[in-house]
């Protein structure tokens, strides 16, 4: 029997227009539509939110749909299910019957279900004679396979709106990453900006993002890290710039200084006696320009800073091995490679080193090496910096101590 009129729920359950709606819908799909029904129920998963309806609900659809033995659906009378209350509650793994009627509504509610009720508002089906279904009252699941079409549109766009908030997140992520680490980097060389106005604005914009955070939510937040993180490197970028220029302004000045034969530090006149000409020219070229640079000969650093040759493996005889010792004890320090190579820019190379081995020998005294470091770099950018008094200090305080030890001795 064909119903060309809207049927209406059993009991007190009232006729709706949505109801009226999804009828007219299913009495119009055509007849030769064939659907696999767990392509559409995965569908209708996707699209769950859009739909309105639960995971529960879901669970229910799923359970109606095992009344189905065929993967194929097509419209007609064997769309309609009628299992008992029982039996889906044992489909659905023991669901209250009150939770199973709220969701069977849901599910009619959304149009994805049409209630066939009988005069007495119990499920069954009378067969003809060939053992056919005749007439069946339950559930028409006829409402699916004419909306497939739109199911699955309904699917692509939640696919693709979670496909474009997941790249948003990712996006957010990779630019809270950088945009933290460039402000890292700058506190740490110390690069001229307002990085205290960008860190705190960060810092709003660092806040824990909500497990289902849409693209709407999260691309304008993309946005303004964008910016930020262009704002950031610009700053960082202009930096090395100025670094750089004051690099080629001071390797020009220090060729210019080793220039000078005469040392820029005077030295008391035992020391100077011991420098003799002959001495010097026994030295390799690179040995003595190294040497002038300094003003000291290599045993009297040594002598004021015995501490670096503990970093040796075979022991210093040389400013090249001085040199080299140096960047070992930079690490040790925790002196930053950058802060290094400030050094070396402004100083020179036998310089820094000389350098890093008396801050090595005052480490008692100096709670950050590396801050102590960068302040005698800007000095010696100024040309207010010279390494002479500290070693001649150094010096003097390892006399003392070797002349107590044998006055005790």
């Amino acid at each position: 029997m064909t119903n060309n009129h809207p049927t209406a729920p059993f009991g007190r359950r009232t006729l709706t227009l949505a109801m009226v709606a999804s009828q007219a819908n299913a009495k119009a799909c055509p007849e030769d539509r064939v659907v696999h029904k767990w392509k559409i129920f995965r569908s209708i998963t996707d699209a769950k939110e859009r739909l309105n309806i639960s995971d529960r609900a879901l669970t229910v659809l799923n359970a109606l749909l095992t009344c189905l033995p065929e993967t194929a659906l097509s419209p007609g009378k064997d769309l309609i299910v009628f299992p008992s209350n029982a039996s889906l509650s044992e489909r659905t793994h023991g669901m209250a019957g009150t939770t199973l009627r709220r969701h069977l509504f849901a599910l009619v509610s959304c149009g994805l279900i049409i209630r066939r009720d009988s005069p007495n508002g119990k499920r069954y089906a009378r067969r003809a004679g060939d053992g056919s279904i005749d007439q069946a009252f339950g559930f028409d699941l006829t409402p699916i396979v004419a909306r497939a079409d739109e199911l699955e549109q309904l699917s692509q766009e939640v696919r693709m709106e979670r496909r474009t908030a997941a790249l948003a997140r990712e996006r957010v992520s990779i630019l809270r990453r950088d945009i933290a680490k460039m402000i890292a980097v700058a506190t740490e060389e110390g690069a001229p900006g307002d990085w205290t106005s960008l860190r705190k604005h960060f810092a709003s914009l660092s806040g824990r993002l909500p497990r289902g955070a849409t693209a709407a939510l999260l691309e304008p937040l993309a946005g303004q890290l964008e910016e930020m993180a262009v704002e950031a490197g610009k700053l960082l970028e202009s930096h090395l710039s100025a670094q750089k220029t004051d690099g080629n302004d001071n390797h020009s000045g220090a060729h210019y200084q080793n220039s000078n034969p005469e040392p820029s530090i005077e030295l008391e006149p035992a020391f100077q006696q011991g420098r003799a000409a002959p001495a010097e020219e026994t030295q390799p070229p690179s040995e003595k320009r190294d040497q002038k640079s300094v003003g000291f000969p290599l045993g009297l650093i040594l002598k004021a800073c015995p501490d670096i040759a503990m970093y040796a493996r075979h022991g210093i005889s040389s400013w090249t091995e001085l040199i080299a010792t140096a960047g070992v004890v930079r690490s040790s320090l925790g002196v930053s490679p950058s802060a290094w190579e400030d050094a070396v820019d402004a100083m020179g190379e036998a310089d820094a080193a000389v350098t890093i081995a008396a801050i090595l020998q005052r480490s008692a005294e100096i709670n950050s090496p590396g801050g102590y470091l960068r302040g005698l770099t800007a000095k010696a950018r100024a040309g207010n910096y010279s390494i002479g008094p500290q070693i001649m200090a150094l010096w003097r305080k390892q006399k003392s101590a070797e002349a107590e030890r044998g006055h005790l001795g």
